[in-house]
């Protein structure tokens, strides 16, 4: 076997294995370790399609190596090896576990070359992920990662059954780009949507993500929503109805972001609205647009991590992310502070930052392709992740009010992951060559022009100045004790409902079931006590002469009907 034909995927997924045999440094070592050989392993592989297994009449294809492919293992590998160090001081087995499988699955469905691959990788993602919610131990992550697990698998079962009928209507089981005329194909488009976070099918991104741990968060926000945009890219580019999907991804986000007390949901509804611009570049279909949504979708997942890096230190030392809670917490946490307002920059694409050198390429494609109403709502929803991203997070976490709250920095080891995720927010800003190098087509597209630069920075500041005026006059949702109502409420609701009459109606049948069968049982001991009990017809005691009579009659009727 070749290098490419083994599957960069089972040295996290086979590592994982033997991390409950170690301890302390060795442990921490091995953890690092193992992201960092599979980047090597990556490094310098061939283009092409490796490592077939034939099942049957089929070819099943571990890795399949191309630009798209490569783009995401390296941001998946460099996402697992910042999570590795940003975890190191604790030692849950648990978590380091699911995950070292959780990144591994997601790089083998990056790599797969076939639907079958991609669904097996796929299905793990989702049994592997949950681990990490119910690491928490609490009721509130039980029920959140329980909801979790359902709805992935169950975008596990729509690939699954989309696969199957596209095969059996004479398609077959390479992954490779669909139309949505092909049969199966809806199927399999509504698997992509679920796990990328589409309207309506969002909800289990906000519930599930603030309720893991501190450290299993950051590893959340990295695979799962990216392994859908991944998908989406490879499958459906080019078509039209992700266009309009993706713009309203970008847009309803900001009104929940903007009124949720809980910064890591606030975090977790910006996600879903960074995920409409990728949408929205990959249903646009140009290379520019392609180019710009895998080149949001790498940035993305640093300083998404990043900004989740610094709550979750927040959590750990203060024991909460509520708005309503924190304040002041600068002068506790500096570092902290700073490299949280590095993630807030990315985000809200300021110059010399990630997210302004790969946002920007979706806004032009839009523009170019003749979408004038997308290009404004682009816009818009810029203006909106600056609010609820880009100030609204820091402030309300360190500056805003003093809560309070004295307490210790992060530890040493999450704040070297928070140093190394921006500098990398820094340097792509900074150097966005490196990072275009990297992206399926060639780019030609020139960031840094003085048109854009101005541009974007009066967006940028007339946003800041719009929350300052806003705040100064009252006007701005204040943060508060509340339950924000998403459309997951209909059908929590409703499915609340149906379960308590499901339970009931099976009572009532149940009952109904078990009165007749005691009914029947009852008239069979009777019969039974007529019969055998001790006055019953066959209990009584019987003369030698009758029975001999009986023995007779028997054996007359037995020759009888053996002569005729």
């Amino acid at each position: 076997m070749t290098s490419a034909e083994f599957p960069t995927a089972l040295i996290l997924i086979l590592g994982a294995a033997f991390v409950p045999l170690f301890r302390g440094w060795v442990r921490r070592a091995w953890l690092l370790l193992l992201p960092v050989l599979a980047f090597a392993h990556l490094v310098g592989l061939p283009h092409g399609s490796f490592g077939e297994v034939h099942v049957l009449d089929y070819t099943l294809v571990m890795m399949r190596v191309d630009r798209l492919s490569l783009l995401f293992g390296y941001v998946f590998l460099i996402a697992a090896a910042l999570s590795a160090i940003y975890a190191m001081h604790h030692d849950d087995t648990l978590q380091h576990v699911a995950a070292l499988v959780y990144s591994g699955s997601a790089l083998g469905a990056v790599f797969a070359g076939d639907l079958l691959t991609l669904f097996i990788f796929w299905e793990l993602t989702a049994v592997s992920s949950v681990l990490l919610m119910w690491a928490r131990r609490t009721e509130r992550a039980f029920g959140a990662g329980l909801r979790y697990v359902i709805i992935q698998l169950i975008s596990g079962m729509l690939l699954l059954a989309g696969s199957l009928i596209y095969l059996q209507q004479g398609g077959s089981l390479a992954f490779e780009h669909f139309t949505l005329a092909q049969p199966g194909a809806w199927l399999i488009l509504a698997a992509f949507g679920i796990k990328s976070s589409f309207p309506l099918l969002h909800n289990w991104l906000q519930d599930a993500y603030p309720e893991a741990t501190e450290t299993g968060t950051v590893v959340l926000s990295a695979f799962t929503t990216k392994l859908g945009i991944y998908a989406l890219a490879r499958g459906f580019a080019g078509t039209e109805m992700l266009i309009w999907v993706g713009t309203v991804m970008t847009a309803f986000p900001i009104f929940y972001a903007v009124i949720e007390n809980d910064l890591r949901r606030v975090l977790a509804y910006s996600m879903t609205n960074q995920l409409g611009f990728m949408v929205v570049g990959i249903g646009l279909g140009t290379e520019l647009a392609l180019n710009g949504a895998v080149a949001h979708a790498f940035a993305d997942i640093l300083f998404k991590a990043l900004l989740f890096m610094s709550m979750g230190a927040v959590l750990l030392r203060t024991g909460t992310v509520k708005g309503t809670d924190l304040g002041g917490l600068y002068k506790s946490m500096p570092w902290t502070t700073g490299f949280c307002i590095v993630g807030a920059a990315s985000i809200s694409a300021f110059p010399l930052f990630s997210g302004f050198v790969t946002k920007s390429m979706v806004m032009a494609a839009a523009a170019s392709e003749g979408h004038p109403l997308v290009w404004l709502v682009l816009l818009f929803a810029s203006a909106g992740v600056f609010h609820h991203a880009g100030i609204k997070i820091p402030y309300f976490a360190f500056f805003a009010h003093d809560s309070g709250i004295r307490c210790r920095e992060a530890p040493l080891n999450m704040l070297i992951a928070m140093a190394l995720a921006a500098a990398l927010c820094i340097g792509i800003g900074s150097f966005p060559a490196a990072l275009y190098a990297l992206l399926p087509y060639p780019v030609t597209y020139v960031p840094y022009t003085s048109g854009h630069v101005l541009a974007q920075l009066q967006l940028l500041v007339f946003s800041a100045l719009a929350f300052a005026w806003l705040m100064r006059t009252g006007i701005y949702p204040p943060e508060l004790h509340s339950v924000n109502l998403d459309f997951d409420w209909f059908y929590r609701r409703l499915g609340a409902r149906a379960a308590a009459g499901l339970v009931t109606g099976s009572s009532a049948l149940y009952q109904h079931i078990a009165a007749h069968a005691q009914r029947a049982l009852r008239g069979a001991l009777a019969q039974g006590e007529r019969y055998y009990g001790t006055d019953g017809l066959l209990a009584r005691t019987r003369t030698t002469g009758s029975m001999v009579m009986w023995v007779a009659i028997l054996l007359v009727f037995y020759l009888v009907l053996y002569y005729v």
